[in-house]
């Protein structure tokens, strides 16, 4: 993290850095596995739901003016239906849970800390919200994609080290075009768990 600077911005105020915020996703996701064909349409309706939660949080991370990374979570209570289902289904209580959304770094700045500082902002936050199981998902792709990069390396242990753990079981599906798409598809995401320890 030497020499970048963090940004925590929560609610209506993540309208300042919303421009920031749709340029780097549509950038990073456009990379494998999202493949996202990013437009500033989607990026607005996406967004909305963490400017209209009080309590979300979206950290920036600043390499002098340029946003070179970004983080965001809410409670999965204010969350958006889609990302509820999974744990409705299993009747799981959505008050004591955080859901985080994406985490995106250009690719210069990664093996910095920058993904553990993520973690480490997400669950501090969470914990304040007197929240204790953080959930995110990530998108599945088949494994033989020819459109997969031959060095590609997934995050899952990554994931599995900072005390996170797949749940095959829990699967949500989410739509946004992928690149050279005129109009979305569907894509399957699998959720990954950790209950933060008392």
């Amino acid at each position: 993290m030497e020499g970048l600077r963090l940004e925590r911005l929560g609610g209506a105020g993540i309208l300042q850095r919303m421009d920031a915020l749709a340029a780097l996703r549509i950038r990073v996701f456009r990379d494998w596995p999202y493949l996202y064909e990013g437009s500033a349409e989607y990026e607005a309706h996406y967004l909305q739901v963490y400017v209209d939660c009080p309590r979300s949080l979206a950290v920036l991370v600043w390499d002098g003016g340029r946003c070179v990374g970004a983080s965001t979570c809410l409670p999965l209570a204010d969350a958006l239906p889609d990302m509820q289902q999974p744990f409705v289904e299993h009747g799981m209580d959505l008050s004591r849970i955080d859901y985080f959304g994406e985490s995106v770094l250009l690719r210069e700045y990664r093996g910095r800390g920058v993904g553990v500082e993520f973690f480490r902002q997400r669950e501090a936050h969470a914990r304040a919200q007197g929240l204790r199981l953080c959930a995110f998902c990530s998108v599945d792709r088949d494994a033989d994609d020819a459109r997969k990069p031959a060095d590609y390396v997934a995050n899952d242990a990554f994931w599995s080290h900072r005390g996170y753990r797949q749940q095959p079981q829990m699967q949500s599906r989410f739509s946004w075009p992928d690149i050279g798409e005129t109009g979305s598809s569907a894509k399957r995401m699998t959720f990954w768990m950790r209950e933060l320890p008392a």
